[in-house]
């Protein structure tokens, strides 16, 4: 085996691999001399550039840090800029929000419009001269010469905010305004700051400044749902943007920084003082002399009183935020921005909500310290018939009906009861109201009592809260309440709930929240034998020629089956039971079969009642926004009283349909014995409404309790004079009972008081 290799080979294996090695370290040592020897003549060469001393500690190390601080706040600034640049990925950017639609009601009446149309119609030329001054004074004086970012302006609204102790200036430009109106949102975060920047300085490479400042006055909002310059010129003074004097071109420069608080149809001495404050601006920057405004000054501008227009703005923002976003569904072939859409809305209901809404607030408001509600109407195909977003569009554009989350209360049990008939129960099953805990959480019922033994429908008919806590339980086995809970909120997504509904152990009692549009269309579950619907505000788009794009007979998401028809028809029978005998008796309709569920949050912070009928639903919320506690409200009293009167204008003149479950309905029980004498011209008993609170108030304790101790002492002398003898001094026997308001309100029969109900 040795002499396989000859040893000559050997040997030459041998030699190869020592001249291998040699020529590897011979040219690693030169490798690594050649490069001594070129840092070497490096540092000779940098040794010239050397700098001591005093010299270094002045130039070179700030010099030095200034690079490095640099380069790194380039990376960052980099970082930074990623998110603001991928808002201008759109090739169709500058036409994104180039909206310009026209609403129509159900039957094709014109109700309003949103968005803006951008074209030259009005050039930037053809703006009066005292607009344009009027808003570079008021706005950003350094426009045309800053580059996006006015830094000196920042500066100076800095030191005049810390000055004055909270905001008294702005101190983003004109382009930062506009990159917010094209691009960004409103919200006050540092991220939208940065990317509002950022995106500053990319229009400034991409337009000129004049094209800037044209773009701002067309899509600037100036209240009212108007946009731009000229929309709002016709708005408030019913002329053409060409024709406006010096002040009404100051009030209209005045609506820049809040259009909602200086809208002078809505508060005009705050619009005058406004546009004072721009007169002002004009002459601090030179562009007029006091000379020339004080004419302004002398004859501030009149505004249209526009009170008795009613636009059904809440819907209407809907509407256009749903368009929008079925816009961007469209083919990118398609270029078409100006439209008319026919939408689901019907007036008269509408109408009949907004005034529902402001007289239970404005009659009963004060004594539940409720200031505000929202409301939402819906057919059971899911289209919005009214939306009331809250009570005066004018102060406030946020809408409560879609962008608020609120706690649901007891109006969240019936997704609890309906999985708990999908898992076996029925309404007959009966459960024990007694003590459960999960954890270190027990649940209270709202009387602090329980019911024993009771059925399904009488449980959701009282509101008893023990009852879904322990369904939950009950559908968890084996696996515990967890389960159970997860699987309320699968059937609660089946009914169209997005809400994010995390899981706590008080969530089948209603303690995640929901918004009312939401809340309203997955009631429509019921009464649809089973199908979930999707909420929408649009009918029919059409272009402005009149073509027809989209319907959503045709095109929109068709009703899904969510549950058996079987388990609708349960559930509205058990839910027919609140109404008729449970927490939502004031919600019942003459002869119109209903169904519905209160629903009352800790420390009385939300009231609701969501109900429906076989042609309609209707989701009513009352509370404030602070999240306040009202004065102890339920469900079942100002929450239900509204829908009850929205839901009776709403069937005015419309066929009454069966609804499932609990058939055609019932005449409401026959006159009282007082309503029967006011028919025979005898005086009628006024009918209880909805009023303050049942609680005695303090002061109204003590007046009691005087007026009692002085007919004690009448009593007492009458005795004294009839017999001669001193009776000894009586306590009250009531005074415990008007001390205290809890004991009063249980004392009392109802008549007069009726007692706290249940949510």
């Amino acid at each position: 085996m040795r002499q396989i290799i000859p040893d000559d080979w050997k040997q030459r294996l041998n030699h190869l691999r020592l001249d291998l090695d040699a020529r590897f370290d011979s040219a690693l040592f030169s490798s690594l001399r050649g490069s001594r020897e070129l840092f070497e003549r490096y540092s000779a060469f940098m040794d010239r550039f050397y700098v001591g001393g005093w010299k270094r500690w002045v130039f070179v190390e700030p010099f030095s840090e200034a690079a490095t601080l640099g380069l790194g706040g380039l990376v960052l600034l980099l970082a930074l800029a990623v998110p603001a640049f991928r808002e201008t990925a759109d090739e169709d950017w500058l036409k994104k929000s180039d909206l310009a639609v026209t609403f129509l009601d159900r039957y094709g009446n014109p109700i309003g419009s949103r968005g803006i149309k951008h074209n030259d119609s009005i050039p930037l030329e053809d703006f009066p001269d005292n607009l344009i001054k009027a808003t570079l004074a008021t706005e950003d004086r350094r426009f045309y010469d800053h580059f996006g970012i006015d830094f000196p302006g920042l500066a100076r609204a800095l030191v005049t905010n810390a000055q004055a102790g909270g905001v008294r200036q702005g101190g983003s430009s004109i382009t930062q305004q506009l990159a917010k109106n094209l691009f960004l949102s409103n919200e006050r975060t540092i991220e939208r700051k940065v990317n509002e920047a950022f995106l500053a300085i990319w229009l400034e490479t991409r337009l000129t400044k004049n094209e800037i400042l044209k773009l701002y006055l067309d899509r600037a909002y100036m209240g009212g749902g108007t946009f731009g310059v000229d929309g709002a010129a016709h708005f408030y003074f019913n002329k053409s943007v060409r024709d406006i004097n010096l002040a009404e071109a100051a009030m209209l420069a005045g609506l820049f920084k809040a259009p909602t608080k200086f809208a002078p149809h809505i508060n005009l001495p705050a619009a005058r003082a406004r546009a004072n404050v721009v007169l002002d601006n004009l002459v601090d920057a030179g562009f007029m002399t006091e000379g020339q405004v004080f004419g302004a000054r002398r004859n501030p501008a009149f505004a249209v009183d526009r009170r008795d227009e009613s636009s059904p703005n809440y819907f209407l923002d809907y509407a256009f935020d749903e368009m929008r976003k079925l816009v961007d569904t469209f083919p990118k072939s398609y270029t078409e921005r100006v439209f008319v859409v026919r939408t689901s809305i019907d007036m008269n209901v509408q109408h009949a909500a907004d005034e529902a809404i402001e007289s239970e607030l404005r009659q009963f408001g004060r004594d539940y310290h409720a200031t505000q509600a929202a409301t939402v109407v819906s057919d059971l195909d899911g289209g919005i018939r009214a939306m009331v977003g809250g009570r005066d569009y004018g102060a406030s554009q946020f809408n409560r009906a879609v962008d608020a989350y609120r706690q649901p209360g007891s109006s969240f049990k019936p997704y609890v009861y309906t999985t708990a008939l999908l898992n076996g129960f029925k309404p007959t099953s009966t459960i024990v109201d007694g003590p459960v805990c999960i954890g270190n959480w027990c649940p209270q019922n709202y009387g602090h009592s329980y019911s024993g033994k009771v059925t399904l429908t009488e449980a959701i008919t009282h509101s008893i809260n023990v009852v879904p806590v322990k369904l939950s339980i009950e559908l968890g086995k084996p696996n515990g309440p967890k389960a159970g809970r997860a699987k309320i909120v699968e059937v609660a997504r089946r009914f169209g709930i997005k809400a994010p509904l995390p899981d706590t152990p008080s969530l089948p009692i209603g303690s995640d929240e929901v918004t009312v549009l939401e809340h309203a269309v997955a009631y429509a579950t019921f009464p649809n034998r089973g199908k979930a619907v999707t909420p929408h505000a649009v009918l029919e788009v059409r272009t402005g020629a009149g073509d027809l794009v989209w319907r959503w007979d045709r095109d929109g998401p068709k009703p899904r089956q969510a549950i058996p028809a079987s388990v609708a028809a349960d559930m509205a029978g058990m839910m027919s039971h609140v109404v008729s005998e449970g927490t939502a008796r004031r919600a019942a309709l003459d002869g119109i079969p209903t169904a519905g569920k209160t629903g009352t949050t800790n420390a009385y912070r939300d009231a609701w009642f969501v109900g429906y009928t076989g042609n309609f639903t209707c989701a009513v919320w009352f509370g404030n926004d602070d999240y306040s506690p009202t004065n102890r409200m339920t469900g079942g009293s100002l929450p239900a009283q509204t829908w009850h009167d929205i839901m009776v204008a709403a069937h005015q003149g419309v066929e009454v349909k069966e609804l499932p479950g609990v058939g055609m309905g019932e005449k409401l029980p026959k006159p009282s014995s007082s309503e029967a004498m006011a028919q025979a011209g005898q005086p009628k008993t006024l009918e209880i409404k909805p009023g303050p609170p049942p609680v005695l108030t303090r002061r109204g304790a003590e007046i009691l309790v005087q007026v009692e101790k002085m007919l004690d002492d009448v009593a007492r002398t009458a005795n004294k004079s009839a017999s001669g003898d001193q009776p000894a001094p009586a306590k009250p026997a009531s005074s415990s009972a008007l001390a205290f308001p809890e004991n009063y309100a249980a004392a009392t029969d109802g008549t007069a008081n009726p007692a706290l109900r249940k949510n």
